[in-house]
């Protein structure tokens, strides 16, 4: 693992969850949230702590400007999007200042479901190695499919020509790069059925409970 994580209490386990753009990854954490496992989802908390009066949503105004405001006074992401999007210092503050808040809120989220007796907490985090968070968990679980699949399903999925879909895989880790770094790989170039039982086996193995 190229960054070390903390040793933990052994009554509980900390599991990233993590993949690349159409790999299946949310197919699973739905699956696991079915399965009543509780799942922080990093997404979710970058939604929420851009919330207006929240301050991250503060700092991004104070940096960006009133102009990346929608008509109902939250951020209106296509303008804010448009800023960044060819501009790597800005997409870097941009991200210097929402990286951090979606962390805490992650953290905080994990203390309290530990206070409240949850033996098992999955974190979804889709770039957990792009940002370097594998001292967020104990455990790391990679959705791997196979490079031409990955692209085949984004441009199904979103309509996308084939350069589009290899210009936003590209902008990620490889899968290929991600499942070496991970503690178990969900292969996920079958059916749903298939990736189910792989993960079933895998959780009996770690004695992971919901």
């Amino acid at each position: 693992m190229p960054a070390l994580r903390e040793e933990r209490d052994c009554s509980f386990m900390i599991i990233g969850l993590t993949g690349g753009i159409a790999s299946g990854k949310s197919t699973v954490a739905n699956w696991l949230k079915e399965q009543q496992y509780t799942v922080i989802d990093a997404d979710i908390s970058a939604r929420t702590v851009v919330e207006p009066g929240k301050p991250a949503f503060n700092q991004i105004i104070k940096t960006f400007g009133q102009d990346i405001l929608s008509a109902e006074g939250g951020l209106d992401r296509a303008k804010l999007g448009a800023v960044i999007f060819n501009d790597e210092d800005k997409r870097k503050q941009l991200n210097e200042i929402v990286h951090p808040a979606v962390r805490a809120d992650m953290l905080a989220q994990k203390e309290q479901l530990l206070n409240a007796g949850k033996q098992t907490i999955i974190m979804d985090i889709p770039l957990l190695f792009e940002s370097k968070l594998q001292w967020m968990v104990d455990k790391i679980i990679v959705v791997f499919v196979e490079a031409e699949t990955q692209k085949e399903r984004l441009m199904k999925r979103n309509q996308y020509t084939e350069e589009e879909a290899q210009a936003r895989i590209s902008s990620q880790l490889s899968l290929a790069e991600k499942a070496k770094q991970g503690d178990a790989v969900i292969n996920n170039g079958g059916t749903i059925e298939e990736s189910i039982e792989q993960l079933i086996k895998l959780l009996k193995e770690w004695k992971a409970k919901p």
